[in-house]
């Protein structure tokens, strides 16, 4: 299967695991990084970014 940069891109940028529980939110990197988002689960601010596969 080819893979495509664009798709990959659309697949990951913007996506962010929680730390805590592990749920998957999507938010813009920049709010992250500032601390203004919060898990919808557990109300948590640690966020890391979804790992490539």
């Amino acid at each position: 299967m080819v893979k495509f940069e664009e798709a990959t891109a659309r697949r990951i940028r913007g996506i962010f695991v929680c730390k805590v529980c592990k749920a998957k939110i999507r938010a813009p990197s920049l709010k992250v990084a500032q601390k203004k988002i919060s898990c919808r689960k557990c109300n948590s601010k640690k966020l890391k970014p979804k790992r490539k596969k």
